[in-house]
């Protein structure tokens, strides 16, 4: 399985460090490397979009090291508590984003 996030910021510098240190974190909470790849951004009324990818050994990890966590974050469908807990990661850790899976 492999899931695609969007990522839509108004500081996209600011924001990508922020995001990519909290990945990074994520890597290490996991024990992995190289476990997802961003996509080049694009610009759009003020707001700038960009995509990650989750490979499959990152996002196995995430989901069982955070399963209870995921288990209790909003959504009803899989997918929607995946991103809401990713969601409330990256803003536990300073990041302004906002997040949405566009693929599973």
């Amino acid at each position: 399985m492999r899931i695609i996030l969007e990522i839509s910021v108004i500081k996209y510098d600011e924001e990508k460090e922020c995001i990519i240190k909290a990945l990074d974190e994520l890597q290490n909470l996991c024990k992995v490397t190289g476990g997802y790849e961003l996509s080049n951004p694009t610009s759009r009324f003020g707001w700038t979009f960009f995509k990650i990818w989750l490979r499959p050994n990152l996002l196995f990890c995430i989901n069982e090291k955070f399963a209870d966590m995921i288990k209790k974050s909003k959504g009803h469908k899989t997918e929607e508590k995946f991103s809401r807990f990713v969601s409330d990661f990256f803003e536990s850790r300073g990041c302004n984003i906002k997040l949405k899976v566009v693929e599973a």
